[in-house]
């Protein structure tokens, strides 16, 4: 990871959970680390996220759909770490023209300005496993058919097609990562409209019921942020990975209520309670989903290394010392 030394990075959306947690990680590793995030209520941003290392980072409230801001911020950068977006499921069906606006133009707003300002960036586009839809065969390849369900999916999956656009007409490297639910510290907890894995130990911690939907034997794949970051790092260093898509999971299915059920065990308070799926939910739920991750690790020499027990014991330390700031 010496490669980081001394380097220019900006991380757009990074005062949010992924971002921060990438942050800290640059910024051990010596690199110059510029955050750019609108701080848009409810999406997650939270300043107590960089708090450990506020005085080491430059941080601009704006938005990646302001063109003067990103035409100046992506000057001089070596890596663009691109993970600002809509990422609320039920947000982006009740309000379809923000998601598109944040996810699509923002993203086409962040190109041109490296087209016109930098083509010598290397950019990590930050997408998610919802945009292959509904699992017609497990584990899911990156050759699986993309039918997303949603249109937070939708706009996700057309801001990787940019990115690929980009690298290959315009030859400004990028990569895209189809990420898998991730959890841990610094992940927002006032609801659970961005992935319920949080939202479980926060019901846990608070000793109250968790809430699983329907007989709660989807199952999923579930990614500790720690092996994210390294993921990210790793990919924005290995230079077969650019203009190519990969997945990023653990490649283990885990059930809703195995879950729920494993995380009042370390917890030691909270009990499991069933519950129907809302309108909403059910319209968007593309059902089971465990990632293959061969290509990624055959490319990148990637692979995650935290167990479920490990990560959910280190994030449910977090959240103990750090209740009162995300909830």
């Amino acid at each position: 990871m010496e490669n980081f030394k001394g380097k220019e990075v900006l991380i757009t959306g990074g005062l949010g959970f992924i971002g921060s947690n990438l942050a800290m990680e640059l910024v051990k590793l010596g690199a110059h680390v510029t955050i750019i995030d609108n701080m848009l209520p409810r999406q997650g941003s939270n300043l107590f996220n960089i708090k450990e290392i506020e005085d080491k980072v430059r941080v601009n409230i704006s938005d990646i759909r302001n063109q003067l801001s990103m035409n100046h911020l992506v000057k001089g950068k070596d890596y663009v770490f691109h993970l600002a977006g809509q990422v609320n499921h039920v947000d982006s069906m009740r309000n379809p023209l923000q998601d598109l606006e944040i996810n699509c133009v923002g993203t086409l707003v962040l190109l041109e300005a490296l087209r016109q300002n930098n083509r010598n960036a290397k950019v990590i586009f930050a997408g998610t496993r919802g945009e292959y839809g509904s699992s017609v065969k497990l584990p899911v390849d990156e050759d699986h058919p993309t039918n997303p369900k949603g249109i937070y999916a939708v706009t996700n999956l057309t801001a990787e097609k940019m990115v690929l656009v980009y690298d290959d007409i315009f030859g400004i490297k990028g990569a895209c990562l189809r990420i898998t639910n991730t959890y841990g510290p610094r992940h927002q907890m006032l609801h659970d409209e961005y992935g319920v894995f949080n939202w479980f130990i926060r019901k846990a911690l608070d000793n109250e019921e968790i809430p699983v939907f329907g007989d709660g034997r989807i199952l999923r794949d579930f990614l500790y942020i720690d092996d994210l970051v390294t993921c990210m790092l790793m990919t924005a260093t290995a230079d077969e990975a650019f203009g190519k898509v990969f997945n990023v999971g653990t490649g283990v299915p885990v059930s809703f209520i195995d879950l729920a059920k494993k995380i009042v065990k370390i917890v030691g308070t909270g009990k499991v309670a069933y519950t129907k799926f809302t309108q909403e939910r059910k319209e968007v739920e593309p059902g089971d989903y465990y990632a293959d991750v061969t290509r990624i690790k055959k490319v990148v020499k990637w692979a995650p290394k935290v167990s479920l027990d490990e990560g959910i014991k280190h994030t449910i330390v977090f959240y103990r010392k750090y209740k009162k700031k995300y909830w």
